[in-house]
């Protein structure tokens, strides 16, 4: 019985070139990376739930308040998602207030998105939240890991979009 797992064809390079080590410490890794992602979004997501919103509210109202202005094509790129997927998440936080939605000045067919005061509040709150728990754990490792970590993340990326990532991650408004 072999442990190789036969890989689809149409996967992201990274996924097809990785190696097939299937022991322990691969998944101890891959487990660890669930637990921490578990417990980096558990209390956004008790706030969140205050809103009846859930993590997609999240992840869009991040980037509109990390990017005033960002159209919608925009955030359907960072996200990866549809418009029909989009569009309840974007209404609703429309209608709670939270964004607001403009016309673009040279080309009206675009749809710009901005945060209101609260969708700037809210935000600040769910990032506080994360920051706490990123600030906790960046505590116990020697200097200079912060930056072993970020190339860590980054290396998860896809190579192609890794400039993409970069650029965005980069430009953001502080909070």
């Amino acid at each position: 019985m072999s442990n190789r797992v036969e890989i689809d064809e149409s996967a992201p390079d990274a996924v097809r070139n990785a190696p097939q080590n299937t022991g322990e410490q691969d998944f101890r890794l891959i487990e660890l990376f669930f637990f921490a992602y578990r417990d980096f979004i558990a209390d956004a997501d008790e706030l969140l739930a205050e809103y009846q919103f859930g993590r997609a509210h999240h992840r869009v109202l991040h980037f509109v308040n990390r990017h005033p202005g960002l159209n919608v094509a925009e955030l359907l790129d960072i996200l990866r998602i549809t418009k029909q997927s989009l569009g309840p998440v974007l209404r609703q936080l429309i209608d709670a207030e939270l964004l607001v939605q403009e016309a673009g000045r040279n080309d009206k067919r675009l749809r710009l998105l901005f945060p209101t005061q609260n969708g700037r509040n809210l935000s600040a709150k769910l990032t506080q939240m994360q920051t706490r728990r990123i600030a906790s754990a960046l505590q116990s490792l020697p200097d200079g890991d912060r930056e072993r970590i970020e190339q860590f993340l980054f290396g998860m990326i896809e190579p192609g979009e890794r400039a993409f990532v970069e650029s965005l991650v980069r430009t953001g408004t502080e909070d």
